[in-house]
């Protein structure tokens, strides 16, 4: 009683590791056994130390290896689930079987039972002795359950993009492209975006640093009417934007930003019908935050129409066609919406009990500032919708990283859609 010791030498002198020390420790004090001073890092004997009933199944344990759990009695029971708490003791699940013949078994015992080698697989050394004429084969159930299997499939969302693509090609569409890497006069200048001007910044780009520039040589003859259209409005009837246009900068390489730049290159390819309907299904590049809507990579499909005596009514019939069709919408509304490049311009919101109501793009009809320096001279009806929203709304997602994500179990059980 009343004994005093360091604690450091205490611990070397009963050889108990670090892990065990820190519980050594809280018993004592918590049993009342000894008082720590932890200034001067002593241990001071309070009382005799009494076996509890933690210390009985310790002291058990030393003595035997194992105890079965079951024929422990409650206090000892009580003293196994502290053990546990405290990660002292090892815990390992074993199950016991009984096994009993039925009385029809037993007839068959009597009887006499002849043991017959089975086999369920042949082997090369089998064939080429000839001893798989010897062998008796095991029978198969083939009602017996089996392990799932996941063999490889295209992603759902890549064979929605193929589907969509296949119903507009069944429209009378026609694919369109344009590279990723853009020039500014498809991106920004050919669809009438001024380059002094706060609209452009409805578009925040990506800009490529090597190489700045592209050529524009194969372009000249469009690149100046676009240039006299956005500063004094050329031949349109319009005033123009009035500011000096910068070639130079109508060259600068940037990641697409709309799928609208491919729709400005096919207006000026010479493979360009009149009338004609195109399409493009393409990757879109933003600097926008990443949330459950919003990807600095995403993909856009865009559709143009060209033709003489098309109308507002008719773009709305369109576009209604993909959000019911397409993404499966139940309810579809329209709303004012403004695109420098498009007047009248239309935003276009659908809605499916699932998913709620999602805004999918704008569209609008092409102004002449943009149509007529490219050469076109009947009306253009654009829309450049987000595809992916598109996707989530008919599979029933609610964010879109799920459609980038590597989540196997998604990949699984996705319905394809």
């Amino acid at each position: 009683m009343g004994g005093v010791g360091d604690i450091d030498s205490l611990f070397k002198a009963t050889g108990l590791n670090e892990n065990v020390q820190v519980i050594a420790l809280g018993w004592l004090s918590r049993k009342g056994w000894a008082a720590i001073d932890k200034e001067t890092k002593r241990l001071k004997l309070l009382k005799e130390p009494a076996e509890g009933s933690d210390e009985k199944l310790l002291s058990l344990l030393n003595r035997k290896g194992f105890a079965v759990l079951e024929t422990l009695d409650d206090e000892l029971k009580d003293a196994f689930e502290l053990l546990k708490k405290r990660k002292i003791v090892d815990v390992r699940a074993e199950t016991e079987r009984e096994v009993e013949l039925t009385a029809a078994g037993w007839g068959l015992v009597e009887k006499g039972i002849k043991v017959v080698e089975e086999v369920s697989q042949l082997t090369p050394e089998m064939l080429v002795t000839g001893k798989w004429k010897e062998i008796r084969f095991r029978a198969y159930n083939i009602q017996a359950p089996a392990a799932n299997t996941w063999p490889g499939k295209k992603h759902p969302y890549l064979r929605f993009l193929d589907d969509l693509k296949r119903k507009l090609v069944a429209l009378g569409f026609k694919e369109m492209t344009g590279p990723n890497v853009e020039l500014s006069f498809f991106n920004c200048d050919g669809l009438y975006l001024p380059q002094d001007h706060p609209a452009r910044e409805i578009h925040d780009m990506y800009l490529v640093k090597d190489p700045i520039y592209g050529r524009l040589d194969k372009y000249e003859k469009y690149l100046l009417n676009v240039k006299k259209a956005h500063e004094n409005g050329w031949k349109t009837g319009s005033k123009g934007w009035r500011y000096r246009f910068s070639l130079s900068e109508a060259a600068r390489l940037l990641l697409r930003s709309h799928t609208t730049a491919a729709s400005a290159r096919k207006l000026v390819s010479p493979d360009l019908e009149i009338p004609g309907k195109y399409f493009a299904v393409a990757r879109c590049f933003r600097p926008d935050v990443i949330d459950r809507t919003h990807l600095p990579e995403f993909n856009q499909v865009e559709g143009i129409i060209v033709g003489e005596d098309l109308t507002l009514k008719d773009l709305l019939g369109v576009l209604e066609k993909f959000a019911v069709e397409i993404a499966g919408a139940e309810k579809v509304r329209y709303g004012p919406d403004y695109f420098p490049f498009t007047e009248p311009s239309v935003e276009l919101i659908a809605y499916k009990k699932s998913v709620g109501w999602m805004e999918f793009g704008g569209s609008g009809i092409f102004r002449p500032e943009l149509t007529f320096p490219l050469g076109i001279k009947v009306p253009v009806l654009a829309w450049g919708l987000g595809v992916d929203r598109l996707f989530m709304m008919k599979a029933g997602i609610d964010d879109i990283r799920y459609l980038f994500a590597q989540n196997l179990d998604w990949l699984r059980h996705v319905e394809m859609v």
